[in-house]
């Protein structure tokens, strides 16, 4: 069975991208590209990567990984990606397409990358899906995200900052999303997740994240 079209969807965020931009380049020196570069440790073959934002994975790819090929709906975060897909130590294609329709046909990739966008995709459920979907039957799933507080009064806070005005301030972030176990339903077996503690950026405070490897079965 092969991916149904793509479905156009505009997506433009240009105050939140240019936001981001300024965060994540804090957040890279603060911990965040040591640990893209554990996410990625040991990746091969060909790699389909949803939601790219500016390109960060892109440098810690190893040599192994054959061919990425990244998807990112933002125009201003894509023109960032683009630039650093030039950069990049394996082949890198930056396509406009977002994680609800990967246009790409069944088990076409070895393997799977998600860092800090399943807590964004409008259809969580949808994403891993399409990723299950275009992963070959043993392929790799490979995850860093932050996710909902296992602290019950946190967790609380969470809900009400997705229930009120967090989402429209954060590009669509939500922060009380239970990714590992959306990652289990959606048919992957997870061989490894690391849950930590980390702040992004100066004044922000430490969320929980986990980052790991998950199989398609």
């Amino acid at each position: 069975m092969s991916a149904s079209p793509p479905t156009p969807q505009r997506v433009s965020n240009p105050i939140f991208a240019r936001l981001y931009a300024r965060v994540a380049r804090d957040s890279e020196t603060r911990g965040a590209a040591e640990h893209r570069r554990r996410m990625l440790a040991g990746c091969r073959g060909r790699v389909i990567e949803i939601g790219a934002g500016l390109g960060s994975n892109f440098a810690h790819y190893p040599p192994q990984v054959t061919e990425v090929v990244a998807l990112e709906p933002e125009p201003h975060l894509r023109g960032h990606a683009m630039r650093e897909a030039s950069r990049a130590p394996v082949r890198v294609s930056v396509i406009d397409g977002h994680a609800g329709n990967v246009p790409f046909a069944d088990g076409e990739f070895d393997a799977g990358v998600a860092s800090l966008v399943l807590c964004t995709v409008p259809d969580q459920r949808l994403a891993l899906a399409e990723l299950h979907r275009a992963i070959r039957p043993g392929g790799e799933l490979r995850f860093y995200e932050h996710v909902r507080s296992g602290r019950t009064r946190e967790a609380r806070i969470q809900q009400l900052a997705d229930a009120t005005l967090w989402p429209h301030l954060a590009g669509g972030c939500n922060l009380s999303r239970d990714t590992r176990s959306a990652i289990e339903q959606a048919g992957f077996q997870v061989l490894s997740c690391e849950r930590f503690a980390y702040s992004p950026a100066r004044m922000m405070p430490a969320a929980p994240h986990i980052l790991g490897v998950a199989v398609r079965a």
